[in-house]
């Protein structure tokens, strides 16, 4: 009856013992392990927190990522292109790349080819940087800027890798609180798949996570005629895998500053140092990009 008109409610069923009664710790009971230690905070993790009655919990903060690309050359998406000019491309794939990473990520585009313009760059960014990335200038060549700004101080490590693309790497620490650096090459590609192999892992390392790589598989070469690889280099061609039938097939060439060929592939084959040679048919290690 309506409240307050006086009138009775009849019960024609008996309500039964602990009907529409939650049990006291029937969801997450006293001494059980609510959330392990790396897990990553969503929303159905904070919500069970906050169910448990925990106001506060000790979290690793999303590390943060500056990228710098370097060159004279480059010229920002959106401005007019000069002669013997290109797009700076590097800095928003691996600022995206970053944050794809699980990073806050920061973009500094196109610093000219003068180390002590670089140098101070760099500077003014270890303010905000975990992690600092600078694409470009760690080749052998008159414009190396990176290595000539970072090897004076010692504490950058510059080294040709056995791979192809991203045989000129550097690692090491920049500043007084020692700030993780990693130098890629400047070619498109290179940058992209030495950030697959070396910046993600570390940026993954960082959150604290276990899981720091990108999955691998075996997968069966679909291709036209056999790919060729260099004797004592270990190749990442970029490829397209299909997960129904096993197989992955290359797309575009090896050239390093291919992106359009990047843009469509979804994984990374992978010919061994010792092979100069993966006929179709047979069974390749590939990297799954996502």
């Amino acid at each position: 009856a309506p409240e307050g008109a006086g009138g009775a409610v009849r019960v024609h069923r008996p309500a039964e013992a602990r009907a529409h009664v939650r049990a006291r710790g029937s969801d997450v009971q006293a001494g059980d392990l609510a959330l392990e230690a790396g897990t990553v905070l969503g929303p159905p993790q904070i919500g069970l927190l906050a169910a448990i009655g925990r106001g506060t919990v000790r979290v690793r903060p999303r590390p943060r990522v500056v990228v710098i690309s370097t060159g004279s050359e480059l010229v920002q998406p959106g401005e007019e292109l000069g002669e013997g000019q290109i797009y700076d491309s590097n800095s928003f794939a691996l600022a995206a790349a970053a944050r794809d990473a699980g990073a806050i990520a920061y973009r500094v585009g196109a610093v000219t080819d003068d180390a002590e313009t670089l140098r101070a760059t760099i500077e003014d960014q270890l303010i905000r940087a975990d992690l600092l990335v600078t694409t470009g200038g760690v080749s052998v060549g008159a414009y190396d800027v990176v290595k000539e700004a970072l090897t004076a101080d010692g504490q950058v490590d510059f080294r040709k890798l056995a791979m192809q693309p991203g045989k000129p790497q550097g690692f090491g620490t920049i500043g007084p609180e020692h700030i993780p650096l990693l130098a890629l090459p400047g070619n498109p590609v290179s940058s992209y798949v030495s950030f697959e192999l070396f910046v993600r892992p570390a940026i993954r390392a960082l959150m604290g996570l276990d899981d720091l790589h990108r999955p691998r598989v075996r997968a069966v070469l679909a291709a036209d005629k056999a790919l060729t690889s260099p004797s004592g280099r270990r190749q990442f061609l970029r490829g397209t895998y299909d997960a129904e039938s096993g197989t992955v097939t290359p797309v575009g060439g090896a050239g390093s500053h291919l992106i359009a060929a990047l843009a469509h592939a979804n994984a990374l084959l992978v010919v061994p140092e010792e092979a100069t040679s993966v006929e179709p048919g047979d069974e390749l290690d590939v990297v799954l990009l996502g």
